[in-house]
């Protein structure tokens, strides 16, 4: 079942045309093609969900892995079904756009992938990794970093950071964690879908940053997680709020998210004080427009906009996650989605009866 992102665009194709059944006003409809674009985060995971959807009722799901900037962009011209990005709309964003509404899809990881000759593991903890990005850690061999790791043969030589190129949901994630362990950092550079990094290497997309690692030694930068793993790329185990030594899973991803998730989901939960949390893990969204009928949609691409959302927050769809790297949804997000879903309407009309 697992595919893997070999594409910047993902076009999937009609396979059957059955019915889906659910709670939407389904009417027997035509299948569909609905067009999306946005994070790269989680297009492994999309990429499967796609597919799978298609076998429903037969919708194809055109998906532009332009990044989480890029997407919302899209949406806010109106010329997309639905925007995927890693960092929630702000106020004013929200405010811009009218009445949006954002559903997680899934949980993930942003892990900091390394290259580095003979070193198999690496500790990290947020406030060094904030000052190798800020450029004040400048050599693997630096005494902080030995101090982490006193068992590794860290070289003398010159760190080369990485970071994204392109306005970024995972560049959002991973700044909004370094401004909560590091005051210098939230002073000097903030969070955002674009940050200004002192020094390094930019490169686009969570594929071009996870191929200029594999291919540039000691290099370290910030990727979705399945894409260190798709490309072979070690990654480090990071110290959490507690202390504790955490590396990426679906457990230490699921435990972040266990605090308070307000009504409409938008929420950072990285650097999450809870047990065993993996502390910049992150929710992915599909954003989508509470009122539907914009821009010549038919209801029939409503219903299927719908039905996709429907489905991505389906036990079977999230028992998907794992198998590429990624963490289910909790129960309570999945209430609250679904929840927001029924305010979802056509003309005024709710689209689920």
């Amino acid at each position: 079942m697992k595919k893997l992102f070999s594409s910047v665009m993902t076009l999937v194709f009609a396979i059957a045309a059955i019915s889906c059944g659910g709670n939407t006003n389904n009417d027997s409809r035509t299948p569909q093609q609905l067009s999306g674009a946005g994070a790269t985060f989680p297009l492994p995971f999309y990429n499967v969900i796609f597919e799978e959807f298609a076998k429903i009722n037969g919708d194809a799901v055109a998906y532009g892995g332009i990044g989480s900037g890029g997407g919302v962009r899209n949406l806010r011209d109106k010329i997309v079904d639905f925007a995927g990005s890693d960092a929630y709309l702000t106020d004013k964003e929200m405010a811009d756009m009218k009445s949006v509404i954002h559903i997680p899809t899934c949980m993930g990881a942003v892990v900091l992938a390394y290259n580095i000759d003979g070193v198999k593991e690496l500790v990290l903890s947020g406030d060094v990794i904030a000052d190798i990005f800020a450029g004040n850690i400048k050599m693997w061999n630096d005494e902080r970093l030995m101090a982490l790791n006193p068992g590794a043969t860290l070289p003398a030589e010159a760190i080369i950071p990485v970071f994204r190129s392109d306005g970024s949901g995972t560049t959002f994630v991973f700044t909004d964690y370094l401004t909560k362990v590091s005051p210098q950092w939230k002073e000097k550079y903030g969070a955002g879908k674009s940050v200004n990094f002192p020094s390094g290497q930019a490169a686009k997309g969570n594929p071009g940053v996870a191929s200029v690692i594999k291919q540039t030694k000691n290099s370290i930068g910030y990727v979705g997680s399945e894409y260190a793993f798709a490309q072979k790329i070690a990654y480090a185990k990071i110290q959490n709020q507690r202390g504790e030594i955490v590396e990426p899973t679906p457990t230490s991803i699921s435990a972040a998210a266990s605090g308070e998730i307000p009504t409409d989901t938008r929420c950072s939960i990285t650097n999450s004080d809870a047990t065993g949390a993996y502390p910049i893990s992150t929710f992915t969204w599909m954003i989508i427009y509470k009122e539907q009928n914009y821009s010549d949609r038919s209801k029939e691409q409503a219903i299927a906009t719908i039905e996709l959302l429907e489905y991505l927050l389906s036990d079977e769809a999230q028992s998907i996650t794992s198998e590429v790297h990624y963490a289910p949804l909790p129960a309570k997000v999945k209430e609250l989605s679904k929840a927001n879903l029924k305010g979802v309407t056509y003309n005024g009309v709710a689209i689920i009866q």
